[in-house]
C-alpha cells in the first residue's frame, strides 16, 4: 500500500511577496489616477460655485437693475466707531447673499443684530474684520473653493475664493473719490471725476454699474474670477510685494527680479514664494481673501494685469496695487463672465506687454486699449476690444 503525502494549504513566502508586490504595483498606479479624480471632481464643484454666485448677481440686477456694489455700505458718522457702521466697506458677495438662498444670512445682516451679552449691532453691520458680529465670522460654502484648504481659526472672518473684476487698472481705484463717511473727495486729482475713468472693470469702487455699462459685451467681460486664501506662507499667489508709491512708476513684470531686503523679492530657487513676507498685517485676519465682506483690494479684488497665479504687489497696506487671479487648480483659475459662463483660464494665457507701465494718470486712461493682451481686455467692459478667452 502506498503512502499517501497529504499536501498543505496555504501561500508560500516568495508567493505572499509576490502578492505583496503586484498590489503596491497596482497601487502607486492607481493613486494618481484618484488623486486626479478627485481634483477634477474638486475643480467641477468649484465651477459650479461660481455658476451659483452666476446666477446670483443676475437675479440682483434683474431685482435692481444693476450690480450689487463693491465697496459700498453705510456711511461713518460723525462721533461714530468701527461698531457703528461698516464705513462703505462691503463686499460684492454681501449683496448676493438672497440670491444665492443665503436668505437667514442676509436678514442678520439687514437688520439691527443684538449679540448676547454685548453690543447692540446696526443694519448692515459694524467693519468687517469686527470678529464678535456672528456673520462676518460665518463661512458660506459656495464663496470657498473645495481644493483651499486654508481655513480660518474659530472665531475669526470667513474667507472668500470669488473676487469682484476691477478691470486692467488700479490707480486711485480704492475709494473712486467717496470717502468713508460718504463726502466727495474735492481735489481734482484725487476726486471722483478723474478716478472714475481708470474704473474700467465690471465693478467699481463705491459706484455701482449696469449691464448696458458693458458695451464690449457680457460674454467677453469677466465679472469675478478666482484667488487664493492667504496661507501666511509667502505664496505669489496669495500675498503681495509692498512697494510703497514705487508701483505706479514700474511695468507689472519688472517686481520678480527687483532688489529686495533679501536679494531678488521674488525667490529664483523657489519662484512659488517670496524671499520674504512682504506685507504689514496680521496673518489671522489680513491677507487675501481673509474677509469675504470686506471690499478692499487684498480681500476681494482682483485685476487682468499680471497673468493668473502671478505675484502680487500693493502701493499702500492692502490697496492700490496689481491683484492677481489664482487658485489650487493646476495651470490656471476659474473665472466668471457677464453672460453668466465659467471659464478655465490658464496661466499662460496672452498678457500683452508686461513691460508697459500700468494705466495711470499722465499715461493712460479711459478709452485706451489694453496693454494686457487678451487677458487685459477681458477685464475691461467697455474699451471696445472684441478679443475672447476662447481665443
Amino acid at each position: 500500500m502506498r503512502n499517501v503525502t497529504k499536501r498543505r494549504s496555504g501561500f508560500t513566502l516568495v508567493e505572499l511577496l509576490v502578492v505583496i508586490a503586484i498590489i503596491g504595483v497596482l497601487v502607486g498606479l492607481l493613486l494618481p489616477a484618484v488623486q486626479a479624480a478627485r481634483e477634477a471632481a474638486r475643480r467641477m464643484s468649484c465651477s459650479n460655485n461660481f455658476k451659483q454666485l452666476g446666477l446670483g448677481l443676475h437675479n440682483y440686477h434683474s431685482a435692481y437693475n444693476k450690480l450689487p456694489m463693491n465697496y459700498g455700505g453705510t456711511w461713518a458718522s460723525p462721533g461714530g466707531n468701527d461698531d457703528t457702521s461698516n464705513r462703505g466697506r462691503l463686499s460684492f458677495l454681501v449683496g448676493t447673499l438672497p440670491f444665492i438662498e443665503q436668505q437667514a444670512l442676509w436678514e442678520q445682516i439687514s437688520n439691527p443684530l443684538q449679540i448676547p451679552g454685548g453690543t447692540l449691532y446696526p443694519p448692515m453691520g459694524p467693519v468687517q474684520f469686527r470678529s464678535e458680529y456672528t456673520p462676518w465670522i460665518t463661512q458660506v460654502p459656495g464663496f470657498r473653493c473645495p481644493s483651499d484648504p486654508t481655513v480660518p481659526s474659530s472665531g475669526l472672518p470667513a474667507y472668500t475664493n470669488y473676487a469682484a473684476s476691477h478691470g486692467d487698472c488700479f490707480w486711485e481705484q480704492t475709494e473712486i473719490g467717496i470717502h468713508e463717511d460718504g463726502r466727495r473727495e474735492p481735489d481734482a486729482n484725487w476726486g471722483e471725476a478723474n478716478a472714475k475713468k481708470y474704473a474700467r472693470g465690471a465693478f467699481k469702487a463705491r459706484h455701482f454699474t449696469q449691464f448696458r455699462d458693458f458695451l464690449d459685451g457680457l460674454s467677453g467681460s469677466m465679472l469675478c474670477g478666482e484667488i487664493v486664501v492667504d496661507s501666511g506662507e509667502k505664496e505669489i499667489v496669495a500675498t503681495a510685494i509692498k512697494a510703497e508709491d514705487g508701483v505706479a512708476n514700474n511695468p507689472p513684470g519688472a517686481w520678480a527680479t527687483m532688489a529686495g531686503v533679501n536679494g531678488t523679492r521674488v525667490d529664483p530657487l523657489r519662484p512659488r514664494f517670496y524671499n520674504q513676507r512682504h506685507g504689514e498685517f496680521d496673518p489671522d485676519d489680513r491677507g487675501r481673501g481673509r474677509q469675504w465682506a470686506n471690499g478692499r483690494e487684498f480681500f476681494t479684488r482682483f485685476h487682468s494685469i499680471r497673468p493668473p497665479n502671478s505675484y502680487n504687489v500693493m502701493r499702500w497696506w492692502d490697496n492700490n496695487g496689481m491683484w492677481g487671479a489664482s487658485s489650487r487648480h493646476q495651470g490656471g483659475c476659474h473665472v466668471l463672465m457677464g453672460d453668466g459662463a465659467v471659464k478655465f483660464v490658464t496661466d499662460s494665457v496672452d498678457t500683452g506687454d508686461q513691460n508697459a507701465l500700468p494705466l495711470m494718470q499722465g499715461n493712460r486712461g479711459l478709452g485706451e486699449e489694453s496693454p494686457y493682451g487678451i487677458w487685459g481686455a477681458a477685464g475691461t467692459i467697455a474699451s471696445k476690444e472684441t478679443t475672447s478667452l476662447d481665443d
